[in-house]
């Protein structure tokens, strides 16, 4: 069984399917397309940083005026749907608890219930964005967002806003609005800037850096600490305005603005959160997979202290790349782990084994 069906999941469902393992892949959302089909209007194709084909099909030829919610979602369909891909939806994962026999139990959130032998786990990080606790924030008499609201810059014109946080899309929301807005931008650390080009050698550098928090059970942390930041043609207007000159995090939030443990104090309109998401792993939680470190810790993407378990698009493999080879490496561990049970059992499924179990109960 795989829970998701973004990059992640419907990777792993085409290499499942490559090697004869039956399966089914549970998606919460209503319609293909995982986290895309959630983008701001506002992003265009020419602003996505990079999409990594699917396996076994091209990405077609698009239009760089494209929005990226109806391009990608669009590929994704057209991906479900050649390959006849096992997808229910909507389904949503309340969670995952031991079975009798060795089983998994997967409770859905309208209470039905699979067993199933092994759980590719891809349900990403778009339904747990993160906000930090900051003393006040209940005081705020302005609009608080997560950037994971954030539909394009016009709501934001002539008014103060604050953009919190170190990462990409704090950067793409400054470089929006940061011409039409008074922008404030605040973060945590000093923003760590890219000089030069970006090539795949720093790429697998930064991948191997989060893989070994993984691999020592803390959790992912974020890649974009380590690949750095860069800024794009379309956001150098923004940058002559002033709108990426950063400021530290400020003490505690008040009715009409922020104040700084110096005394400094700022009235703005609105504050953005960029500040990221944490890894949808909550339906887990019945099987107690964290370790004292935090995290979950995993050998490639099976979760080392149960290998009935397969994380995909966590740590390493959150970037669409890292997620296709993420899906077949959970294939392949999936249909090892399988064919052991086989063995075990004195079983023979080689022409297609079942990684779901049948079992469907209200």
């Amino acid at each position: 069984m795989v829970v998701g069906a973004g990059q992640a999941g419907l990777s792993t469902s085409r290499h499942l399917a490559r090697r004869a393992v039956r399966h089914v892949v549970l998606d919460a959302e209503s319609s293909p397309g995982g986290a895309w089909q959630h983008r701001p209007r506002s992003m265009r194709m020419a602003d996505v940083h990079g999409v990594a084909q699917l396996p076994d099909l091209a990405l077609p030829a698009l239009d760089p005026a494209t929005p990226a919610r109806e391009a990608i979602p669009a590929y994704f369909a057209d991906y479900e749907e050649r390959f006849a891909l096992p997808v229910l939806r909507p389904v949503r994962v309340s969670r995952v608890e031991e079975s009798e026999g060795g089983l998994l139990r997967v409770v859905t959130g309208d209470g039905r219930a699979l067993l199933t032998r092994t759980l590719v786990s891809a349900a990403g990080t778009w339904s747990r964005p993160f906000v930090p606790a900051v003393p006040g924030a209940g005081d705020f008499l302005g609009e608080q967002m997560h950037s994971s609201g954030y539909d394009g810059p016009e709501r934001f014109a002539g008014r103060r806003v604050l953009v919190v946080g170190g990462g990409t899309s704090a950067v793409q929301i400054l470089g929006e609005i940061g011409t039409t807005a008074d922008t404030l931008w605040v973060t945590r650390r000093p923003p760590l800037w890219r000089a030069g080009g970006f090539g795949a050698a720093d790429g697998r550098a930064a991948v191997a850096l989060v893989a070994d928090r993984v691999r020592a059970g803390r959790p992912p942390g974020s890649v974009v600490s380590v690949t750095g930041l860069s800024l794009r043609e379309q956001e150098q207007d923004a940058a002559r305005a002033g709108a990426f000159e950063r400021l530290p995090l400020f003490d505690r939030i008040v009715p009409d603005g922020v104040v700084w443990a110096d005394g400094r104090r700022e009235r703005v309109d609105v504050i953005v959160w960029a500040t990221g998401f944490r890894p949808e792993v909550g339906h887990l939680a019945p099987l107690r997979l964290r370790g004292a470190g935090g995290g979950i810790a995993m050998d490639g993407t099976t979760v080392r202290a149960d290998p009935r378990l397969q994380l995909v698009g966590y740590g390493p493999s959150a970037s669409t790349i890292g997620a296709n080879r993420a899906g077949r490496q959970a294939a392949i561990a999936v249909r090892r782990f399988l064919a052991g049970l086989d063995e075990a059992h004195g079983t023979d499924q080689a022409d297609g084994a079942d990684g779901t179990g049948t079992t469907l109960s209200a």
